[in-house]
């Protein structure tokens, strides 16, 4: 008898597990998605990129025009690679903050305030292609996840640099904070 019943037990054990993620499935579908973590919102994500992709192609700034906005007041250049790529060398005046820290606090310790006009770049901008600038796939530049989670986080004044430049080119100002032997 108790074989018999360990058995039972056994089968509706399973069977409430099984009816639990039934159920779990068939409300992450009422709400309308899928089932995951509801900090995820893929779906908002897309939406968000559809509304940014024609705005970012009128932020887009020539190395001149950049030169000339970055001196000017409430401005800031944002660097937003690795730690150790910032410190192996950036555009002079670079405040830093690794894109996978972006947070509220964060970005609110670095940015002045919303208003502030914020100047991008990352390694797609220079045709170098060595340490620390290796160029990425176009489609997933830094740049881009960097102007829509910006834009996300409500720092609309965001400019991008928009063309291919050199380390070496004196206009572009590149400084490196490591400390040589």
């Amino acid at each position: 008898m108790g074989a018999r019943r360990n058995t039972i037990l056994g089968l509706a054990t399973i069977a409430a597990f099984v009816a639990t993620g039934l159920l779990a499935n068939a409300g992450a579908q009422e709400r309308g998605g899928a089932p995951g973590s509801a900090e995820i919102d893929y779906p908002g994500f897309a939406a968000m990129t559809d509304d940014v992709m024609a705005y970012r192609d009128t932020r887009l700034v020539s190395l001149d025009d950049f030169n000339a906005m970055k001196d000017e007041p409430d401005t800031i250049i944002l660097d937003t690679r690795s730690a150790m790529a910032f410190e192996m060398g950036h555009i002079d005046g670079a405040i830093h903050l690794n894109f996978s820290d972006f947070t509220d606090e964060k970005l609110a310790d670095v940015i002045p305030s919303k208003g502030t006009r914020i100047l991008i770049y990352c390694n797609n901008n220079f045709e170098d292609d060595v340490e620390p600038i290796v160029l990425k796939r176009a489609p997933l530049a830094l740049n881009i996840p960097t102007f829509i989670n910006l834009y996300g986080y409500g720092y609309e004044n965001v400019y991008e640099l928009g063309e291919l430049v050199t380390t070496t080119d004196e206009d572009v100002n590149w400084v490196s904070t490591l400390q040589t032997p």
